[in-house]
């Protein structure tokens, strides 16, 4: 017998008419008469917060993902009450709520609509395990575009998509799947050359539906949880982006090692095989700066502890590495084997560390190790625990960076491969079910190893490595793709993730190059470096089931492309090093997808292969066999060929012509490029010149070069240096202006200058209003002269 009370709670519920409202300072409370009530929050005039209650209150008010250590503020707040609805004005939107069924719309102050609901706010009662199903439905607009929402292993432009954020251990990923590894729950929409973002707040199993069920709708809801979401509003997408990593928070400084290349497999042992593989390196003087250990070689898969057989000394081969420029990275997993005579095992059971069912027994499942039970580093005490682990692996044995893997987290064996729903978690004093702690739980492990790390790595800076991962944990930690496939398929998917990636805030990223799975050809291999070296993380990693994959694996050829790559990007480290410092103090991604550079230009909208890296330099890899080049799209502007300096106009597709060992790279008109000379490793080599390639603009181009000591928190105290250059170009001169910020002196005391493209002959040169003869700069009638570094201003003057 079916009730006429079963049938009215049947199906999806809506909010009834509004019957009063309250402002408290940034606050607006809207209640109904049937007990919803909705809080729009202030944060800035282009950012709001709308979250949704249908119980007539609300729970605490807690996450994971916002940073409360970074300010916000807005110029105006003006709420008015209309006959059908009230109006909330800021100095950028204004944001209409009606009155009679609480659906928003939110317009530009030119009174253009930017975001509307459809059906709007909507919830469903879970029966099964209580709470409300929470959904959202807006309104998709004429030609909108849809960015963002992590690594998802699919189309850049996400129009037409449906995707699904649950944190999932998926080997062998493939085109299209869902879910993977990291939930992002942030999108950013672009119509009209208007951009705007949503950040859905939920950490409950959450979908996101791009027109691709209704062609003019985009959704998204979460199985428990509140409807909880922040509306950003550009109209560019970097104001987007910027505020979006604004609000989740953004990394320190990274010590600059951690970005030359890293070399790992599953799994370099004994030690004589980590020896044969960095002695390698120094012999084809292939630089490296870092070398991995995987799970063997721990004893028995015993996190924290070290194999007797394999590794007897750790500490004097760790030392022995470093002394040839080698830093050790190691893994460490969530599970601890259930071992009564295993330190970690009873220290977290002593203190009831672990996580439990709800009826009490400890949770247990299968890792590497066999049995295992798991900490619940929800709980700050279970942190603080485990950041004092690291004291002997870090301060000790001298191990400069952590990898945590299978912290989504995963277990074998299982539906489901993780925690069944009933697991309990902490959830800092806000106990709940494994529903909504999955997706965090493995930012929260690397949040306590970047903490212990931290400690016992001072005063250098530390380096944490995670493949699950939730909005904010970019504040932690760096991340990798996962268990990817040597195919060319996974190039592709690698050059989308990156983008996506950094346009998700969590810029410091990469893939594993030529694939974790399988083996890849020479080619593919080759190609896979000549993308990887671009990309903010850097490393080479491979499953020891599929066979070797050192670049010296695929012969000659391959060995000298994967040099010359990596020799190039350690000569641009100090640009990459802005890159980051930018990042760092901006929130402006590392990288830029085509449509990021220019979201007016409608055919940058859909274009997935190039991309900028930093702010001046222009990458399209080679994703196909047997490529003599390739087509690409030039965004807006003027771009040199690097191989050739050739000057292109942008705007526009074409045919590049590559040989096997080059891709197209293209440097922006006016760009000056900082580069180190080759070292095998960062800190290998003091020099006393910069060199800097300067591309010839006629017009104005502004570049930036920030160095520091590459390690510790001296910056933070004033000790860095940040060089503003401001080339203008005329027919037959280039100005060159040097502003100087910070106290950091730099080891080098000249500048040595590229010019390129210059349309003229030099006759002249000028320095800080003096006339200097060519010979004092060794200009030798090529292309160079050699300054000192600390000039104001150059003048090169043709005849």
């Amino acid at each position: 017998m079916i009730t006429n009370t079963e049938l009215e709670y049947k199906g999806d519920l809506f909010p009834s008419k509004i019957v009063s409202f309250e402002q408290d300072v940034d606050s607006i409370y809207f209640n109904t008469d049937n007990n919803v009530i909705l809080k729009i929050t202030i944060f800035r005039d282009s950012l709001i917060r709308f979250r949704y209650t249908t119980k007539g209150y609300f729970s605490n008010d807690f996450s994971y993902a916002i940073d409360k250590t970074q300010s916000h503020g807005y110029n105006q707040l003006e709420v008015i009450e209309e006959n059908a609805f009230y109006l909330i004005k800021t100095s950028k939107v204004f944001c209409k709520v009606n009155k009679k069924d609480m659906k928003i719309s939110i317009h530009d102050i030119d009174g253009f609509t930017i975001l509307e609901d459809e059906i709007g706010f909507h919830w469903e009662e879970s029966y099964e395990y209580g709470g409300n199903i929470v959904k959202m439905s807006k309104q998709s607009k004429d030609g909108e575009s849809f960015y963002g929402l992590g690594d998802k292993p699919t189309h850049l432009n996400l129009k037409g998509k449906r995707v699904e954020n649950w944190a999932t251990d998926q080997y062998a990923f493939h085109k299209d799947q869902e879910p993977l590894y990291k939930v992002v729950p942030f999108y950013i929409g672009l119509h009209h050359n208007k951009a705007y973002g949503v950040f859905f707040d939920n950490t409950f199993r959450t979908f996101f539906d791009f027109c691709h069920e209704r062609r003019n709708v985009t959704s998204f809801w979460a199985e428990g949880g509140e409807m909880n979401y922040y509306f950003i509003y550009g109209p560019k997408m970097s104001d987007v982006v910027e505020t979006y990593t604004h609000l989740t928070g953004k990394p320190e400084l990274p010590p600059m090692w951690t970005l030359g290349y890293h070399q790992c497999k599953w799994s370099y042992y004994p030690e004589s095989k980590v020896k044969e593989v960095t002695s390698k390196f120094r012999e084809l003087k292939i630089p490296c700066d870092a070398i991995y250990l995987d799970i063997d070689y721990m004893e028995g898969f015993r996190c924290f502890t070290w194999s007797k057989e394999y590794f007897p000394e750790p500490k004097r081969m760790v030392a022995e590495l470093a002394k040839d420029g080698f830093k050790t990275v190691v893994i460490i997993d969530p599970g601890i084997k259930i071992d009564k005579d295993y330190w970690v095992y009873q220290e977290a059971l002593k203190n009831d560390y672990f996580c439990k069912r709800a009826d009490g027994p400890y949770m247990k499942g299968k890792v590497w190790p066999g049995e295992c039970n798991f900490p619940d580093y929800t709980n700050p005490a279970v942190r603080e625990w485990w950041a004092g682990l690291f004291k002997e692996l870090i301060s000790e044995i001298g191990v400069k960076g952590v990898w945590n893997d299978m912290n989504e987290p995963a277990v074998m064996d299982v539906p489901g491969k993780t925690f069944p729903y009933d697991v309990r978690h902490d959830y800092d004093g806000n106990p709940c079910s494994h529903r909504k702690a999955h997706n965090v739980y493995g930012t929260q492990m690397a949040r306590a190893t970047y903490e212990g790390v931290k400690r016992f790595s001072y005063p250098k800076r530390p380096f944490i490595i995670t493949r699950s991962a939730y909005s904010g944990a970019q504040r932690y930690t760096s991340s990798w793709t996962g268990d990817n496939v040597a195919s060319w398929e996974h190039l592709w998917i690698a050059n989308i993730q990156m983008q996506r990636m950094s346009m998700s805030g969590m810029g410091f990223t990469g893939s594993d190059i030529g694939g974790f799975a399988e083996q890849p050809s020479g080619e593919l291999y080759a190609r896979w470096i000549q993308l990887g070296v671009f990309h903010p993380f850097c490393r080479t990693h491979s499953s020891g089931d599929h066979g070797e994959q050192e670049p010296w694996s695929f012969g000659k050829e391959v060995i000298d492309i994967t040099r010359k790559f990596v020799e190039l990007r350690y000569q641009l480290l100090p640009y990459l090093y802005t890159m980051f410092w930018q990042y760092v103090n901006e929130g402006t991604p590392m990288l830029k997808p085509l449509v990021y550079f220019d979201q007016d230009d409608f055919h940058t909208h859909y274009r997935t292969d190039e991309f900028l890296f930093g702010k001046q330099i222009l990458v399209c890899p080679i994703l196909e066999p047997n490529a003599q080049g390739r087509r690409m799209y030039l965004p807006k502007g003027n771009w040199y060929n690097y191989w050739t300096n050739e000057l292109v106009d942008g705007k526009r597709e074409l045919w590049v012509n590559t040989s096997f060992d080059q891709i197209p790279i293209f440097i922006k008109e006016g760009a000056i490029i900082p580069k180190y000379p080759v070292q095998q490793y960062v800190g290998e080599l003091q020099f006393d010149e910069l060199t800097l390639d300067v591309y010839y603009k006629l017009g104005k181009e502004k570049s930036t070069v920030y160095e520091d000591a590459q390690d510790g928190y001296d910056y933070n105290k004033g000790r860095f240096s940040l060089r503003t250059f401001n080339a203008t170009g005329k027919e037959k001169e280039l100005i060159i202006q040097q502003h100087r910020e910070g106290t950091f002196e730099t080891s080098y005391s000249k500048f040595k200058i590229n010019l390129m493209g210059l349309p003229f002959k030099v006759k002249k040169i000028e320095l800080d209003n003096e006339k200097i003869s060519l010979e004092q700069v060794q200009f030798n009638g090529g292309n160079f002269l050699i300054i000192d570094k600390d000039f104001a201003e150059l003048h090169i003057i043709g005849s």
